[in-house]
């Protein structure tokens, strides 16, 4: 998924922000977002976890509007067979790819919230990129991709649970809060849980 702004990019040079959303629940994608900010840029960006829900469906669509983004989603069966910090850099550089995609230029530089980027750890990688640890409240274009990827997911796994209802997905997003674990021991695992999570694991070994 990927769009382009209404407004044009400008001369700048071609700056990147990535961030994801999902690496610790026990059930859905993780799901990663990568954003140009455009002007005007959106103002209140922020890191996503420190935003209201009401906040972030606000900004939401004014960072799509006027910024070009991505998306990367990778789902739990590839979770499982590549661990969960192989999708997380899989899914950041599908949104990266996307959004490089439809631009049709290449970025000066990527900035990736964390330590680590997907450099030398996912194959279809190639773009120059540096890691900023909390970066999702330092750099604002990873703020806003902080958001959308939120945003994304969390609205895939309130999707989710109108055909699961029994994990609580619409409240927990698939974190394994004391609700939807106790659903995972009763129900037993979707087929959106993530095998290779030592919870859901336990579970099914018990089963």
């Amino acid at each position: 998924m990927c769009a382009t702004p209404e407004q044009g990019l400008g001369a700048a040079p071609l700056i990147v922000g990535v961030d994801e959303a999902g690496r610790g629940p026990l059930a859905g994608p993780v799901v990663a977002a990568a954003v140009v900010l455009c002007k005007p840029c959106p103002e209140g960006l922020d890191d996503s976890k420190k935003l209201s829900r009401l906040r972030r469906a606000e900004l939401e669509p004014r960072i799509q509007n006027c910024c070009a983004w991505g998306l990367g989603v990778v789902e739990p069966e590839e979770i499982d067979r590549l661990n969960i910090f192989g999708a997380t850099m899989l899914a950041m550089t599908l949104a990266v790819a996307r959004l490089v995609e439809v631009l049709a230029c290449v970025p000066e530089s990527v900035l990736v919230d964390g330590n680590l980027t997907p450099v030398g750890r996912c194959a279809d990688w190639r773009w120059p990129a540096r890691a900023i640890v909390g970066g999702d409240a330092l750099e604002p274009c990873i703020s806003a991709a902080s958001i959308l990827a939120k945003e994304h997911r969390d609205r895939l796994m309130r999707e989710a649970a109108r055909s699961h209802p029994h994990y609580g997905w619409e409240r927990n997003a698939g974190y394994g809060t004391p609700e939807h674990l106790a659903a995972l021991k009763r129900h037993g695992p979707s087929p959106l849980h993530r095998r290779s999570f030592a919870p859901v694991a336990q579970v099914e070994m018990f089963a």
